[in-house]
């Protein structure tokens, strides 16, 4: 009843589960009312989750006839948010719909790895956390966080690209779950640890996906194995030219309150109240743990001496082999959008407007189309 494909005028909206952590959401806006057309693709509602808020697009056109979960209530994954019917179905079949939904069950394979939960890997003598979502014949796709961040920061995007294909999120040295032993911290120590969980996952040939630092880590992995990079796609990339916001680097690796931690992480996105209060604990809780404060410092004065980016890798990135495309927030405030504008005439270059530092999060589902289609071409 609730597949298009079947002809049935009744489709339910229900609760979405982005990334690894995710069991609940809270119901942040309704974009439309009752009565309302709704086009397939369009965003309906905004839901809050453990890292940021998210939008949920319309999965089919038609009129949202029924919203079963008003706004502020925290519900659970794969509960009814809302009923999109055509105008053929009338009321009494949209209370039988409602009154015998059933939230359908977790996909085994998804089930399983979210109950397996992040895995480990030894790679030049670290161990080296990741989560992997996927499986099929398509191109492996790997994707590389930000300083400071850690693999569920792409819980948006690695479910979306995990169809056909292995999808797997890395935690650096230094990052998530992660050896806190990072080695030199420099740019040449944190690609050959990306090289090498790419060997122990058995990966011959990959996509990789690279924000901010991880932007740069990807170009040099893919200046290093060019024979194993089939794409590169940088959002917010570090290393494009000089400037960054050192105040924010600086207030990361210093917060040890809330209130600390919210001031530094206000300035990743374009509109901060979009920042979960989980997502500012989340942040403290990693940071207490022993190694971090010593790991954050060593690679920070590796790579951003002084307040200025050391490690310059444009002109490398505009003549790999491989396909190229960059991804940027116009309202970005830790790596300015002017590095990504430099190479508009050499490369795919997509500016988002409204979007901070923080593109995958912001704006998901147009960073996902954007992967996708490049990914496929």
């Amino acid at each position: 009843m609730t597949d298009p494909s079947t002809g049935s005028p009744i489709t339910a909206l229900t609760m979405p589960k982005w990334g690894l952590v995710m069991s609940e959401g809270k119901i942040v806006a309704w974009k439309k009312r009752e009565g309302e057309s709704v086009a397939a693709g369009e965003e309906i509602l905004e839901i809050e989750t453990t890292k940021i808020t998210n939008v949920v697009e319309t999965p089919q056109s038609g009129t949202l006839r029924r919203i079963v979960a008003p706004e502020g209530a925290t519900l659970p994954v794969g509960a009814l948010l809302a009923v999109i019917a055509q105008r053929s179905a009338s009321d009494p079949e949209i209370d039988a719909f409602v009154a015998g939904f059933k939230a359908p069950e977790v996909a085994e394979e998804g089930a399983a790895a979210a109950e397996a939960g992040p895995r480990a890997i030894e790679a030049g003598g670290r161990r080296l956390s990741y989560f992997e979502l996927g499986q099929g014949a398509g191109t492996p796709l790997l994707f590389l966080h930000g300083f400071g961040a850690d693999l569920n920061s792409w819980m948006f995007l690695q479910p979306a690209l995990a169809e056909g294909r292995r999808a797997i999120a890395l935690d650096l040295p230094g990052h998530g779950g992660s050896s806190k032993e990072v080695g030199a911290g420099d740019a040449a120590s944190l690609a050959e640890a990306a090289e090498g969980a790419l060997e122990a996952l058995g990966i011959e040939s990959v996509h990789l996906v690279g924000h901010s630092l991880g932007g740069a880590v990807a170009v040099l992995v893919a200046r290093r194995r060019p024979d194993k990079v089939r794409s590169l796609n940088l959002i917010a990339s570090a290393g494009l030219g000089p400037e960054i916001n050192a105040a924010f680097i600086d207030g990361f690796i210093r917060a040890s309150r809330r209130r600390e931690a919210q001031e530094a992480l206000s300035l990743l996105v374009h509109d901060p109240a979009l920042l979960s209060r989980r997502m500012v604990e989340d942040v403290l809780r990693y940071k207490r743990l022993d190694g971090v404060s010593a790991a954050l410092e060593k690679i920070a004065a590796e790579w951003f001496p002084n307040g200025v980016q050391r490690v310059g890798i444009a002109e490398v990135a505009a003549n790999l082999p491989m396909p190229v495309q960059i991804i940027w927030g116009r309202e970005d405030r830790i790596i300015p959008v002017s590095h990504a504008e430099r190479l508009a005439s050499r490369l795919p270059v997509h500016i988002l407007e409204g979007v901070g530092h923080l593109p995958h999060m912001e704006k998901a589902q147009e960073v996902a189309a954007l992967l996708k289609a490049f990914i496929a071409a």
